[in-house]
């Protein structure tokens, strides 16, 4: 039988291709393109709600591959333990690094130098000068030293740190330095100007930044989330921004979206953008790469990229194996 593969992006927007399966277009609507059991190859929809993404997931009966398009898969796994065993799921490594590392050096530079005081007091009519910290000569730590935290790390070398400091799930060597296992994290905490979170949310990731990991930041220094919400305590968050300690700027929040009225929208210290360290124009022309990678790879039997989990092996999808 010729397979289905649903893609969120139109077919005939996609260049290169493989010849074979029958691509189906669905983004998210209500009515599904072809019946899910068909589908052997399935995209989920890039920037929906999770249960949207979930949903065909317990009637794909002969699917074979879940390939995401963001770099987290935590708003697809559980919608996993519909699958039959053997079913792999793949993530976008490759699509969001250049995005999500300019949007976090943004962020950065965007907070130390009082980028939303002085749009507040142009709006004004204000002119506000003073003196701001730098970049420069400031010790960064990455949080979450996979493809995303590596092109943080290349944006940051031309601003002449003092340090960049790299931790992920375990100890190893870059061609930059060492990158420290997580357990040395207390230990790092207290001498960062600069915490970059980029992990993805896991088991061992959610309220990683929790009162105590807050605490062991070094005064005036600032908190930036690009990961996921979840990766941080708000109400622990809350109080050292209210108590004027530290400062953060987050892409990312628990709740999100971030209702109307919620006290991170008020708090000082704080800049929110909604979300956005992925969808730029840098988006689109990555991810059809991917799809056509893929794709190819899936037609001609060969090893898939980006395999975070395959379904029923040992370590099942409750482990979140997401690379970091």
């Amino acid at each position: 039988m010729t397979p289905d593969v649903w893609l969120p992006i139109p077919p005939e927007e996609i260049e290169g291709l493989p010849e074979g399966p029958d691509y189906r277009f669905w983004n998210g609507g209500e009515d599904y393109p072809a019946d899910p059991a068909a589908c052997a190859f399935y995209v989920v929809p890039y920037m929906q709600a999770p249960e949207l993404g979930q949903r065909p997931l317990p009637r794909m009966s002969s699917v074979q591959v879940v390939q995401t398009l963001s770099a987290g898969t935590d708003h697809v796994e559980p919608g996993l333990k519909h699958l039959r065993p053997g079913v792999k799921l793949c993530n976008a490594r490759g699509v969001h690094e250049a995005s999500t590392a300019e949007l976090t050096l943004t962020l950065i530079l965007a907070s130390l130098r009082g980028i939303p005081d002085f749009v507040r007091a142009q709006d004004k009519g204000e002119w506000r000068g003073g003196f701001r910290p730098a970049l420069a000569d400031k010790t960064v730590l990455i949080v979450g030293y996979g493809s995303i935290g590596a092109a943080i790390e290349d944006r940051l070398a031309p601003f002449e740190l003092a340090r960049v400091a790299r931790v992920a799930r375990s100890e190893r060597t870059t061609a930059r330095g060492p990158v420290h296992p997580l357990t040395q994290l207390p230990a790092l905490l207290p001498e960062a100007d600069v915490v970059v979170l980029s992990t993805p949310l896991t088991e061992t990731t959610r309220h990683l930044v929790d009162a105590d990991f807050l605490a062991r930041m070094k005064d005036g220094a600032l908190l930036v989330n690009v990961a996921r919400g979840g990766v941080v305590d708000t109400k622990a968050l809350l109080a050292e921004l209210e108590s004027g300690r530290i400062t953060a700027a987050l892409d990312v929040t628990d709740p999100e979206p971030l209702p109307p009225g919620h006290p991170l929208w008020q708090a000082p210290g704080v800049l929110i953008s909604p979300h956005v360290g992925g969808p730029t124009s840098a988006f689109l022309p990555r991810a059809k790469r991917l799809l056509v990678d893929q794709l190819s790879r899936f037609v001609n039997r060969e090893p898939l990229r980006n395999v975070i989990l395959t379904t029923g092996a040992s370590t099942g999808p409750s482990t979140n194996a997401t690379a970091t």
